[in-house]
């Protein structure tokens, strides 16, 4: 197993998302959000690589807003995060040493909680 690197998390990125785009409850959301094509789909995942990138090692180029994407998105159930936070470990698993997906998934659950009260808990 590796430890964080730039590479890997861009490994990451296409492990996950392969599996975000075959999830018959998450894919529909993301393919309306990003568009339905590999190219949209990779620019989309370097885009969120970038995102990890200065989360994790403090680097990358990342621009944008995540909070502002999801509040602008369709409505979806809550539960959603959940099934979200699971591929994202599975995925984890397949890359990163156990001591590393706790300090991702840890991470993730963090946003995970954050966007959740943002979207479900206030008047936004």
């Amino acid at each position: 197993m590796q430890t964080i690197n730039k590479e890997n998390i861009q490994q990451l990125m296409d492990l996950f998302y392969a599996k975000i785009r075959k999830n018959p409850e998450l894919g529909p959301i993301f393919n309306n959000a990003i568009g339905d094509t590999d190219e949209l789909w990779d620019k989309h995942k370097v885009k969120i690589g970038n995102f990890w990138q200065g989360m994790l090692l403090g680097e990358g180029n990342y621009n944008g807003s995540p909070m502002k994407a999801h509040i602008d998105l369709p409505p979806f159930p809550k539960e959603f995060f959940n099934i979200w936070l699971t591929l994202f470990e599975e995925s984890l698993k397949k890359i990163f040493n156990e001591q590393d997906t706790k300090l991702i998934l840890t991470k993730a659950q963090m946003i995970a909680s954050r966007f959740q009260y943002m979207l479900y808990e206030t008047k936004h």
